[in-house]
């Protein structure tokens, strides 16, 4: 049975490296759960806006067969979405620990403000 307090966790490091070292078509997508609003704030470059606001409905547009790095403000929304996704058939899903907030800290690669055409959709 799925134990949602075990869920793979990676650090803003890792998921910088793996986001920095991707083949485009088969790297990780960076998952991003926060909602609109944060995101214009800042956030991690290169970025999925799914919002969990709007996640239960559009979870199932995110590809099986791909790694998944679920991000938030802190790691606490990301990784109820994490968890949710490992209980319901995705298998390369982690979340990333500290959020945005500790990924900033660390001086990886943000933007701010609003979103640029295309920027933030799945696909882009």
């Amino acid at each position: 049975m799925f134990n949602p307090n075990n869920i793979p966790t990676v650090s803003v490091s890792e998921a910088q490296q793996r986001l920095e070292q991707a083949d485009g078509s088969t790297g990780p997508l960076l998952i991003d759960v926060r909602e609109p609003r944060e995101i214009e704030a800042v956030r991690a470059e290169g970025i999925v806006a799914m919002p969990l606001s709007t996640f239960l409905l559009r979870y199932r547009e995110l590809p099986t067969d791909r790694p998944l790095l679920m991000i938030c403000e802190s790691g606490n929304r990301s990784g109820q979405a994490t968890a949710f996704l490992l209980a319901n058939g995705w298998t390369d899903v982690a979340n990333v620990a500290g959020g945005t907030v500790a990924w900033v800290r660390a001086g990886f690669p943000e933007q701010r403000g609003p979103l640029g055409p295309g920027e933030g959709e799945l696909g882009s």
